[in-house]
């Protein structure tokens, strides 16, 4: 961390987010990241910090321990919807990772774009999305559909 604050030339960093293996409960409870990131974050070295997860059970954890959690979230995968909706009722930051279906995201009679952030950002837990792009062109249309949604 203290090399990330020299290299970014600030004194605090928003956000840290632990990558799991899917091994998420035996991150948070037995590899001490946590308590670290959290007396980081005491020391005001940290702003938030959290788990980047594949279960909900992580994501329960992570969001009790921590400040946030990114989940998968898009048309055809729902199961961690629970963790959205913890957040919601803890006042807790949910990041959204495959808001697009890693780019495969398909709905019969409708802008699967369109619908996929309908649904990730309908839902009032969600803070942010994570979206890749493969071209420009490709960011701008879908940065201009999110911000549609977002407007409504």
């Amino acid at each position: 961390v203290e090399r990330s604050l020299q290299r970014l030339e600030t004194d605090r960093i928003d956000l840290v987010l632990v990558h799991s293996d899917g091994n998420d409960v035996a991150i948070l409870r037995d590899s001490g990241v946590y308590e670290t990131l959290a007396e980081l974050k005491r020391e005001g070295k940290l702003r938030a910090f959290g788990l980047s997860g594949k279960t909900v059970e992580g994501g329960l954890l992570a969001l009790e321990r921590g400040d946030c959690a990114m989940v998968t979230y898009n048309l055809a995968e729902r199961g961690e919807q629970a963790v959205l909706d913890h957040a919601v009722t803890h006042g807790k930051g949910i990041l959204i990772k495959k808001a697009l279906a890693s780019g495969h995201a398909v709905l019969a009679g409708e802008d699967p774009v369109r619908a996929s952030f309908e649904l990730v950002f309908g839902h009032p837990g969600v803070t942010a999305a994570i979206v890749g792009t493969i071209n420009p062109q490709h960011l701008a249309a879908n940065a201009a559909t999110a911000a549609a949604v977002i407007r409504g």
